[in-house]
């Protein structure tokens, strides 16, 4: 019998599978932690659920009884599997003592199970996989309905969906979250579309520009799918007879109508990064070139939305960390990277 039994998903949403890994890991130790990941993420098609909706879904498959032994922690996305692995750890740590025999349940289903690696000092329970469900499909059939049609859209899979995650899903039908996913959900699906025929999956380039001034960054608001709505840095894919530099500086002025010359950008350059995380953009591989600016004490450049852009602001960089939610993909571990917006982990 261990003292805690470890169980790392993203649970999107809760499925059968989910739930016979989460009674093994309580049936092996005195208590379950469920790591949850993709935490504090803006919702997308492929993320649609906070990480207190999954909770509650995750709860409500147990018994009393069992419940009370689960522990639920929250993690982010980094985009780095060592610095993800020492957050969990971390989370892990403030719970469970350091003499604590602590198991980690999961299977291999591809590739992307290979996290389970990562935590080679805890005993892996390896499990086979659970049924036939996985929360792609359950996602693929649930915006591909209606709100009057969710039931009968998720009658054949009935088998492997939860009470708790059928009851939420009807109620979450019922939302404005729910409209504006499935617009989000169809775009995609064209957008993967449109390339499926070709020999290879596309590999997309693109860039962006964040600029600092005075302590605040400039940032847009999205106009359109994937991602209206929320916070961006400017930037973009970049044109086949462009450089990366030029793509950087044409997307800033077009989206913003910043209007810095480009000796002054030059001067202000601290750094270009690359962020090439495969699971960064739900749009494809899409590999971005982020343009690191800052002006120092200068005065705030005029800035005006247009193009892809709903809104251009200056943001104070001592705002930002509690915006995380609001932004689309990456972004904000972009600024992470560039700004240390979160403390270490």
């Amino acid at each position: 019998m261990y003292d805690t039994a470890i169980l790392i998903g993203r649970f999107e949403p809760v499925h059968a599978g989910h739930v016979a890994l989460l009674r093994e890991a309580l049936a092996r130790a005195q208590r379950a932690i469920v790591i949850v990941g993709s935490a504090y993420q803006a919702r997308t098609p492929k993320n649609p659920f906070t990480w207190q909706e999954r909770e509650a879904m995750l709860r409500g498959s147990l018994p009393l009884e069992d419940a009370a032994r689960l522990n639920v922690l929250p993690v982010r996305d980094y985009y780095d599997e060592p610095i993800w692995a020492h957050a969990v750890r971390e989370a892990v740590a403030r719970l469970a003592g350091p003499q604590e025999r602590i198991a980690l349940v999961g299977h291999f289903k591809d590739a992307t199970s290979s996290y389970l690696d990562a935590f080679p000092d805890w005993e892996l329970i390896r499990m086979e996989r659970q049924g036939g469900m996985d929360a792609t499909t359950l996602r693929d059939a649930y915006f591909g309905a209606t709100p009057d049609t969710v039931a009968a859209a998720l009658a054949p899979l009935a088998a492997d969906i939860p009470p708790a995650t059928h009851r939420l899903l009807e109620q979450f039908a019922r939302t404005p979250h729910y409209a504006a996913l499935q617009q989000e959900w169809r775009m995609l699906r064209d957008y993967r579309q449109a390339w499926a025929d070709a020999p290879y999956p596309p590999i997309f380039v693109t860039v962006d520009a964040v600029l600092r001034c005075r302590d605040h960054v400039l940032l847009i608001r999205r106009a359109h799918a994937p991602g209206k709505g929320l916070l961006a840095v400017p930037g973009g894919f970049i044109e086949p007879r462009e450089t990366l530099w030029q793509s950087c500086l044409r997307e800033l002025a077009e989206e913003t109508h910043c209007a810095v010359p480009e000796a002054t950008l030059r001067a202000a350059l601290r750094a270009v990064t690359v962020f090439d995380h495969p699971d960064r953009s739900q749009r494809g591989r899409t590999i971005t070139h982020a343009h690191y600016f800052d002006l120092g004490d200068a005065r705030l450049p005029a800035v005006r939305a247009d193009d892809d852009a709903a809104q251009a602001q200056w943001v104070p960089v001592d705002h930002l960390a509690g915006m995380e939610t609001s932004f689309f993909e990456d972004h904000f571990h972009l600024l992470d990277h560039f700004l240390g917006l979160t403390a270490p982990a």
